[in-house]
């Protein structure tokens, strides 16, 4: 084959230059996420590390960006009606399946309904209460078609409210609201949610998950903004050993860690500066007593249990104080809220609260001179906790001489047991404000909400103050009225609020996008990696 000199050349250049390029480095992210999901499904979900997977391959009508602030997810915009009641939202138009199809005002009404059908047994059906009917309907008093929600067309959803929320847009974006592809659902049934067959519309689409080793997540191409994502792939890595996932860390196999053993802060942050992030988060760490039996449903032990713990102690030592000890269910920094209440133990000296715990508990006929005390603390595998359950149990033991085992569960296993209803005697728990709003910490003691009631406190007059919130349109009333509620489950004690959290993250220097935020949520669309 006859060819010219000048052509012979060219494609010589051209092909050495070609060997020469590098390929395109594929953009990947490696996140330590400190546990095993206990699911994919957005109306079984609960833990704040299922949230940060579904949040990546599903968009809710609202979402949280890099700040923590709502922004549109998967509805461009929406109106509110001057009543409060009607929110009417307006679906993006580029919004799709990762199979193509496009996200619908239908697919948000089946969601939202399958939500709150009382056979989907969804834990946070009550996040969606404000949704008129949505609690008569999860409770088999209304039909299902009787709830709140329309699509006026294939792109507008009407949702009317039973009263007017000011925290409904947060609420739109808690996990629980996430949509499911109703088509997979029906062909698929439980398998909807593994990789080959779950149909996702957010920035990321699962590709595969290996229980207790990765899972991984690839970009969407059918997702609306996928332009605007930098990630081709997200590696989530469960592991609850948190020596291990800072040695990865440390290592460079991973860009983000979230949680690692407090008593690591100060090596950590000699050697890697800002890489190690230590914000306030609106969440609260408390042991909860199952009030179900005695001792624990006297409030006397409650509460002599509650002020021998020293959170001082427990912050500072345990912590390095990377959490601030509270006697408060709701933390600060809730603008709606103001100052939140205290014990009224709060304010005395660590030995004037022990003394009077000692009273307290001989007055309940148990410790050094009564009926002798065997406490059981159950908590999720996690140094840091075992820590705090050690020192909790010295406490106790030296204030008054009771007998304290430790009972250590991974973290699914933890949550779904005390999620269950099973008993204990006290169990360690934590809250992440689900909206920043005071009556999300309301509900978790409330009598109608047992998946979180983990120890069924039950007092008809602190349930009936929530209840009378929802209707009180003043905001400085309805405040008034969760303060009071506060103030009875703090005198009460069914769990005893002992530190606000830390978020705990070590974000590599590789990482960009990333912004500390209240709310922890990072979703991995607004991130990139350079090396």
């Amino acid at each position: 084959m006859y060819f010219s000199k000048f052509t012979l050349t060219t494609a010589v250049v051209a092909s050495l230059l070609f060997s020469a390029a590098p390929a395109l480095a594929e953009a990947v992210l490696h996140r330590g996420n400190s546990g095993e999901p206990q699911t994919l499904d957005p109306s079984q979900t609960s833990l704040e590390i299922e949230g940060f997977i579904l949040k990546d391959i599903y968009e809710g009508l609202t979402a949280y960006n890099a700040a923590g602030q709502v922004v549109p997810g998967a509805a461009k915009s929406w109106t509110i009606s001057d009543d409060g009641t009607v929110y009417t939202f307006k679906i993006n138009e580029k919004a799709n399946w990762s199979d193509g199809t496009p996200v619908t005002a239908d697919d948000f009404v089946f969601s939202l309904s399958r939500v709150e059908d009382p056979k989907t047994a969804a834990g946070y059906a009550n996040i969606l209460y404000p949704i008129k009917n949505a609690e008569k309907v999860n409770k088999g008093e209304a039909k299902l078609e009787e709830l709140g929600l329309k699509a006026i067309d294939a792109k507008t959803l009407e949702i009317t409210l039973e009263r007017p929320t000011p925290f409904f847009l947060e609420l739109l974006s808690h996990q629980s609201a996430l949509p499911v592809n109703k088509a997979s659902l029906e062909k698929n049934g439980s398998d909807f949610i593994k990789p080959g067959k779950l149909v996702s519309n957010g920035a990321f689409q699962l590709q595969e998950h290996v229980q207790n080793d990765h899972l991984t997540v690839v970009k969407n191409p059918n997702y609306w903004d996928a332009a605007n994502v930098k990630l081709d792939k997200v590696i989530f890595y469960p592991s609850e050993d948190q020596a291990a996932t800072v040695r990865r860390f440390e290592a460079g196999e991973m860009d983000l860690v979230y949680n690692f053993a407090a008593d690591q802060i100060d090596r950590l942050r000699a050697s890697y500066g800002d890489q190690v992030r230590v914000t306030p988060a609106l969440s609260t760490y408390f042991y909860s007593f199952d009030t179900r039996a005695e001792p624990y449903s006297d409030v006397r032990v409650r509460r002599a249990l509650s002020m021998a713990i020293d959170r001082d102690f427990l912050a500072k030592q345990i912590y390095k104080g990377a959490q601030l000890p509270t006697y408060s269910l709701v933390p600060s920094g809730l603008a709606t809220y103001g100052e939140p209440e205290k014990a009224d133990f709060a304010d005395w000296t660590q030995l004037e609260r022990e003394d009077k715990a000692v009273e307290l508990m001989k007055e309940a006929g148990y410790g050094k001179d009564g009926k002798p005390l065997n406490i059981e603390i159950r908590y999720s595998t996690n140094p840091n906790h075992e820590a705090v359950a050690t020192a909790v149990a010295d406490m106790w033991k030296t204030v008054f001489g009771a007998k304290v085992t430790l009972l250590q569960l991974d973290i699914s296993a933890h949550y779904a047991y005390l999620k269950e209803g099973g008993k204990f005697n006290v169990a360690r728990a934590g809250w992440t404000a689900d909206y920043a709003d005071a009556e999300n910490f309301m509900t978790i003691n409330m009598k109608k909400n047992p998946t979180f009631n983990y120890g069924r406190y039950d007092n008809p007059e602190y349930d009936a103050l929530v209840e009378k919130s929802y209707n009180e349109k003043d905001p400085a009333a309805r405040s008034k009225l969760l303060h009071a509620a506060e103030a009875i489950v703090l005198r009460d004690q069914p769990i005893a609020p002992m530190m606000n959290f830390g978020q705990l993250w070590l974000v590599s220097k590789k990482v960009k996008g990333w912004e500390n935020n209240g709310t922890n949520d990072h979703l991995s669309k607004y991130l990139s990696v350079t090396e």
